[in-house]
């Protein structure tokens, strides 16, 4: 009798073990379907990684260059600075001028017949 029982026992633990494997492989063919489950979600994101991966590069060296432009316009920024600063400096040594309007000096010139009647006498 005992061992009936253990083949009973046995049988329906087959038997629910049949049927988990079942239900498994139906999960499993949903999961893999290419057009709605998950293989589909996988492999549009698939794609996705991709083409971020592409515009990444693309970002990079778009980084890269404005990085060097910025570089040499820096540089180009400090010489013109030293440059300002030079004559910034230099024009402290220059006389300061008052806010009066100078004086326009005119200096008369003899004819050129005066100067030949001159040279005559």
């Amino acid at each position: 009798m005992m061992s009936f029982i253990a083949d009973l026992l046995l049988i329906a633990a087959a038997g629910c073990a049949a049927l988990y494997c079942f239900v498994l492989s139906r999960k499993l063919k949903k999961f893999t379907n290419l057009e709605q489950g998950m293989g589909g979600a996988v492999a549009v994101l698939s794609v996705q990684v991709d083409d971020l991966t592409k515009a990444l590069k693309g970002a990079q060296q778009t980084a890269a260059g404005s990085a060097k432009e910025l570089k040499d316009l820096t540089a180009r920024a400090e010489a013109a600075t030293s440059r300002l600063e030079l004559l910034l400096a230099s024009t402290h040594d220059l006389p300061k001028t008052s806010a009066e309007p100078r004086k326009v000096r005119r200096v008369r010139r003899k004819r050129e017949q005066d100067s030949l009647a001159e040279a005559l006498v």
